[in-house]
């Protein structure tokens, strides 16, 4: 499988959130082209990236309303479960499922920020939401009840595998 590049296109328009994903496409990357004696260095700074990345995320979901347990949020449950399982089995000597994993993350990671993060992004701009002091210039924007589109429990890509996950 070729490298994880990040393009323009990946881009959801919310300078915070697309740093964060340009990192963890570097990261990716890192893993990808890691040697054995390095790979497993490689996959526990991406392992917590993602970890900072997702509950970051989740914050944000939260303070402006989408359903606590929306798909969003589940997606993330679960590729970090696959993650860390990953960890204990390269632990053991199976480095090779890091980079299989690295090879998925790749595959999923595009269609997350296109399926998912757009999503997010654009309700985060509606309420005015600013990520780097969590104040919300608009809360009279802010749903009622706790949003269940754009990331939640009805949004299209909630019933598919995650990365890893059919293999397990």
């Amino acid at each position: 499988m070729a490298e994880m590049q990040w393009s323009e296109g990946m881009g959801i328009d919310m300078p915070q959130m697309d740093a964060t994903h340009q990192e963890s496409v570097a990261l990716v990357r890192a893993v990808q082209g890691a040697s054995d004696e390095h790979i497993m260095a490689a996959w526990e700074q991406l392992l917590a990236h993602t970890e900072a990345h997702f509950a970051q995320e989740d914050a944000w979901m939260q303070a402006t309303r989408f359903a606590a347990g929306n798909c969003h949020s589940t997606q993330h449950q679960q590729v970090l479960q696959i993650m860390q399982g990953g960890t204990e089995r390269a632990r053991q000597g199976r480095l090779g499922e890091l980079r299989l994993m690295a090879n998925e993350l790749a595959v999923w990671l595009p269609h997350h920020i296109d399926a998912m993060d757009a999503g997010l992004a654009y309700h985060l701009r509606q309420v005015g939401f600013d990520p780097a002091s969590g104040h919300i210039a608009h809360p009279e924007a802010l749903p009622q009840e706790p949003l269940q589109g754009w990331g939640g429990a009805s949004a299209m890509g909630c019933d598919e595998p995650v990365a890893g996950q059919a293999g397990g």
